[in-house]
């Protein structure tokens, strides 16, 4: 690659990213469309990632686009402070019909990491509007991804995302995950074992007091640990235990939602209904950035007392509710209805979940787990060498025609809603061609 090409890669600092093994094998994407992107080069690769868990209607989905480009042409940006356009309301109405029971009430941000800090913030506010200012206290989970704000590294459970970070927000905790390889390898699904660890909520309570803890903030399937599946029964303690303290209960959904695993949110599959849901990626079809928090309508109510001339909650964001984003997401909606794409999900969970357990055999993978359209495998890390097989299959993969997403040694799989069965097919060849090609 020439000297010009090469200063022109250094200027981008990319997230996530090893940068300097990346600039030595630059790979580059150029166009996309449904479940297959096009690379620099011509060649053709199926998305079994969904852009990032967000492209959940295929790429560059025709409906979409021309929203987004009508609504360029008409109002490209109005702000929310003060002020309002007419569809931010209509899709806070559509979302408030869509979701659980109650949670009738919307804030809209930028990006999930935006609606976890949000929702952090409400839960505090509400507590304190209530007249429970010593309940300040925020529990999150030991291998959990809330995002990258200093809130969601705070309650978040990865300890690679928080070690640069020294200075975190005080008084948040930890609930333990819920994955036990020993108990629950190879589970298709939710595991039977592990309904008892949403009880660690009453060692917490017991340490820190009832009084001092505003809520608890967990991912329905941790996605970016590495599907971590909740066992049968958890999640449904989790809420008990929670109304028992008077303690919040936060479902980020930023992966889950949007038909991830079969409905608009996972809350509804597992039929658990939080008090709070923290959302983005598939709101949108990952076509333009916006994140959104679903709040409980009492509430909401508890904010809108005192002077009428009160701002309610000192909270918000220059995009808030941004026009293009919204025409993105009603165009979203529009899709995800009218091509009854959670219905084909669900229609596709068996095939998904045959094919990802029939890799079993394959040499290095040490567990396998899925819900829904969402799996991931684990493999043997290389001694003294953590990450490095992840990234070569990585890096196999994307030579078989297949963009995939690691996190050290595990690999996570999402293929889009839209994805046909011969498609799915045709993925899990070219993951298999990956595999046999890995030391």
């Amino acid at each position: 690659m020439s000297g010009s090409n090469e200063r022109h890669l250094d200027a981008f600092w990319m997230p996530f990213t090893a940068n300097r093994w990346y600039r030595n094998a630059p790979r580059l994407i150029t166009e996309a469309s449904g479940v297959r992107y096009r690379d620099e080069a011509g060649r053709e690769l199926f998305d079994f990632a969904s852009g990032l868990w967000c492209v959940n209607a295929g790429h560059c989905h025709p409906r979409i686009v021309a929203a987004i480009q009508e609504q360029a042409g008409k109002l490209d940006y109005a702000m929310s402070f003060q002020l309002g356009h007419p569809e931010v309301f209509r899709l806070a109405e559509r979302l408030a019909e869509l979701a659980p029971p109650g949670l009738d009430r919307v804030f809209f941000c930028n990006s999930g990491s935006e609606s976890v800090d949000t929702a952090l913030k409400i839960a505090l506010a509400w507590h304190r509007q209530r007249g429970h200012a010593g309940r300040n206290r925020l529990i999150g989970r030991v291998r959990g991804y809330h995002g990258v704000g200093f809130g969601g590294i705070s309650v978040g459970g990865i300890g690679n995302n928080r070690r640069q970070y020294p200075v975190q927000l005080p008084g948040t905790d930890h609930l333990p995950h819920t994955h036990a390889p020993a108990q629950m390898g190879f589970s298709r699904g939710q595991p039977e074992w592990g309904a008892h660890l949403a009880d660690a909520l009453d060692d917490l309570v017991a340490l820190h007091g009832p009084e001092t803890i505003a809520a608890v903030i967990v991912e329905p399937v941790a996605g970016s640990a590495g599907v971590l599946v909740p066992p049968v029964g958890y999640l449904e303690r989790l809420r008990e235990r929670c109304t028992a303290h008077g303690i919040l209960l936060i479902f980020d959904e930023v992966i889950t939602a949007f038909g991830r695993i079969g409905h608009l949110f996972g809350s509804q599959r597992f039929d658990v209904v939080p008090d709070i849901i923290c959302c983005a990626k598939g709101l949108t079809n990952g076509a333009v950035p916006m994140g959104a928090v679903l709040v409980r309508r009492e509430l909401f109510d508890d904010f809108m007392e005192g002077p009428e001339l009160a701002i309610e909650l000192a909270h918000g964001y220059t995009y808030s509710g941004h026009p293009l984003a919204t025409a993105a997401a009603h165009a979203t909606l529009d899709v995800y209805a009218e091509e009854g794409l959670f219905t084909h999900a669900r229609g596709l969970e068996q095939q998904f979940e045959d094919r990802l357990h029939g890799l079993k055999q394959r040499a290095a993978i040490t567990d396998i787990r899925n819900i829904g359209l969402m799996g991931a495998l684990d493999l043997e890390p290389v001694p003294g060498e953590p990450s490095r097989r992840g990234i070569t299959l990585f890096e196999q993969a994307f030579e078989a025609g297949l963009v995939v997403r690691t996190a050290g040694d595990t690999l996570a799989l999402c293929p889009p809603l839209v994805t046909q069965p011969d498609e799915l097919d045709m993925m899990f060849d070219r993951l298999e061609q990956a595999l046999i090609a890995l030391p």
